[in-house]
């Protein structure tokens, strides 16, 4: 299922332009051939899987969902449909900036949210809960009445707070809160905003402190506080994930991956790669083409 090119990226806004949510329903056991390729969205994508199961790829692990459970999906990560199971779901896929200032403002609590790729639905209850929004949602949607857009965003918001609380955040292994001062959340936020958009050419931490006009040690000193890393390190896991992404899903060469992730050359790319995985690309890259991702079973 690789290709011999970057990995697709399916973008929301030039889908449909002008449009920052979308939301649909599925029902049946046919899989789309366009999402049992390898591909990522640049939106965010919460999928309610309401009966039956799936089976989803995401990174480097295989997922077999069964329902009532929410499948996460945060930008750029690489995933893929397969499979030929029943299942009937709903699907929102949304832009950040159709988030209200107090739900970006979870700013470790919707890290973690979205890191889980599959969270269980406990109880009946917590089912009926999400179903009544998801159908408000969707009703407002499918309408053309005045301040639809206001709507939909308060109810998203809503919708994602709920399934937030079944999911309690971890605390810090420092102490720290995971709500901080608005101010650092605000940072944090716009830290991760501009890694995501430079991190293959923009790889210093004075580089992103410039351009949030904070000094690099007090940039470093938020981030550490609310994410329990260094501004550094979080611009090296971009890089070693994305780095990751393309050795495991695509057929681009060692060196074009360098290229790419903007390395000097690619002998200062297989000592970064080695540094931070404890295994060179090409030796990744042969582990993983030879392995099964193992199933895990939700």
């Amino acid at each position: 299922m690789k290709n011999n090119t970057l990995i697709p990226v399916y973008d929301l806004a030039a889908c449909i332009p002008g449009t920052n949510f979308v939301m649909k329903k599925t029902e049946g056991t046919t899989v789309p051939s366009y999402l049992r390729v390898p591909h990522r969205h640049k939106d965010y994508k919460i999928s309610f899987l309401e009966e039956g199961e799936v089976t989803h790829f995401t990174d480097f692990e295989k997922y077999v969902i069964k329902a009532p459970s929410l499948i996460m999906l945060a930008p750029d990560q690489v995933h893929q449909r397969d499979g030929d199971s029943y299942n009937k779901m709903v699907h929102i896929s949304f832009t950040r900036d159709l988030l209200l200032t107090e739900t970006q403002g979870l700013v470790a609590c919707w890290e973690y949210m979205f890191g889980q790729v599959v969270i269980p639905i406990p109880t009946e209850e917590h089912r009926q809960e999400l179903k009544t929004y998801l159908d408000l949602m969707y009703r407002e949607f499918n309408s053309d009445r005045p301040a639809k857009e206001t709507i939909l965003k308060n109810l998203l918001n809503v919708f994602i707070t709920a399934a937030a609380r079944m999911v309690p955040c971890r605390a810090k292994e420092d102490g720290h809160a995971s709500v901080m001062d608005s101010s650092y959340n605000r940072i944090v936020r716009q830290f991760k905003m501009l890694t995501d958009q430079h991190f293959r050419t923009k790889t210093r931490v004075d580089q992103y402190a410039d351009m949030l006009y904070v000094t690099p040690g007090h940039l470093n000193d938020i981030i550490k506080s609310v994410t329990g890393k260094t501004a550094k390190q979080l611009i090296d896991e971009k890089r070693v994930m994305e780095a990751k992404r393309l050795l495991f899903w695509g057929e681009l060469s060692v060196k074009e991956i360098a290229h790419h992730l903007n390395f000097e050359d690619d002998g200062y790319f297989n000592r970064y790669f080695k540094k931070h995985t404890g295994q060179t690309p090409a030796l990744f890259q042969k582990n993983t083409a030879k392995s099964t991702i193992s199933p895990l079973i939700m």
